[in-house]
């Protein structure tokens, strides 16, 4: 915290002897300690700030009195409709489909962050054009797409290229509503996991990899041990934004009419009327998900972190473990003390 303070400065030495300064009374005089040490301390003043601050109290305990006042919000349908086997079992289905595209999206955007790194011009090309096409694209138009695909192709076969085919099967029969949605969204989120895969690795020092090619290390073991290790630390906060979005964007699904968080909830409110409660209740699961996922982020930067940050900061458990030592070392002392 800042401080204010009316001391003179310190003599600068080799004053004159005859100067004002030896008989301690001008401004170029040195402080006696004693009476520096007898200066009162005078703490900053920040009105506007505190100002500030208060007014952004008010506006919350404004907002949270509506919450609890307004009829509007319904609070007993929330309650009724928050854990209710239909919810349960669109949550699940949104975490199912989180998880299949992320893990579909990140091993194919592997691959394809390898290829535009390759030296091949042909693989980063192709590599390229993949990117910038699903990124193009809306999450939306994908889905679509992908849930129509039978309309294009009746059947797929495996065989030679342009040549006799030894096997087919009907694509209506393999890719229903829920494989065209994972498909649609792995294939999304592969484009842009494989940008950010590729910034990780050219982020790392290119003497890392030199370092340990003049070592004698294979090149796989350099990617595992070297490489892999220090790019994750850049990896991994674009990567946990792209999956936290990929949570959310699963809502999007609703157009194949999968029944996911959101679509649930507005088959919900479609039959009873009861917006804002259902879309709460939509709100507080994606909210607790999402919550849940920013914790595991944390505990993975972590870990990964521990080449670069020796002696990370506690985390909040253990801020919680250490406060709770103290409350209860200072209450012992304290009824030491008075016994």
């Amino acid at each position: 915290m800042s401080t204010a303070t009316t001391t003179e400065p310190f003599a600068k030495p080799g004053g004159g002897a005859g100067s004002a300064g030896a008989a301690g009374t001008g401004p170029g005089a040195p402080l006696d300690l004693a009476e520096l040490a007898g200066l009162r301390t005078v703490r900053a003043r920040h009105p506007w700030r505190l100002a500030a601050g208060l007014a952004t109290l008010v506006v919350l305990a404004q907002f949270a009195h509506g919450l609890a006042t307004n009829p509007g919000w319904d609070w007993a349908t929330f309650r009724l409709f928050f854990t209710a086997d239909t919810i349960l079992r669109a949550v699940g289905r949104t975490v199912e489909l989180t998880l299949y595209g992320t893990v579909l999206g990140f091993l194919l955007g592997t691959v394809i962050a390898a290829l535009r790194l390759s030296r091949s011009a042909i693989l980063q090309s192709v590599a390229w054009a993949y990117v910038w096409v699903f990124r193009s694209i809306p999450l939306i138009v994908q889905l679509v797409f992908w849930f129509n695909l039978s309309y294009l192709y009746k059947r797929f076969g495996f065989g030679i290229p342009f040549g006799p085919t030894f096997g087919d099967f009907e694509t209506v029969g393999v890719l229903g509503a829920l494989g065209a949605a994972v498909l649609g969204l792995g294939l999304h989120q592969a484009a842009f996991a494989a940008e950010i895969i590729r910034g990780g690795v050219i982020a790392v020092d290119p003497g890392q990899r030199e370092a340990a090619a003049a070592l004698g290390v294979p090149r796989w073991r350099q990617a595992w041990r070297i490489v892999l290790p220090q790019a994750m630390r850049g990896i991994l906060p674009a990567a946990a934004n792209e999956v936290i979005s990929l949570f959310k964007g699963t809502s999007v699904v609703y157009v194949m009419a999968i029944g996911e968080l959101f679509y649930q909830v507005q088959v919900v409110y479609g039959r009873t009327g009861r917006v804002v409660p259902m879309l709460m209740v939509a709100t507080v699961w994606y909210v607790l998900l999402t919550t849940v996922l920013s914790i595991g982020q944390y505990y993975v930067e972590r870990y990964f972190a521990r080449g670069a940050d020796r002696t990370p900061p506690p985390t909040p458990l253990q801020r919680a473990r250490a406060l709770v030592r103290g409350l209860r070392a200072r209450t012992a002392t304290a009824i030491g003390g008075r016994s």
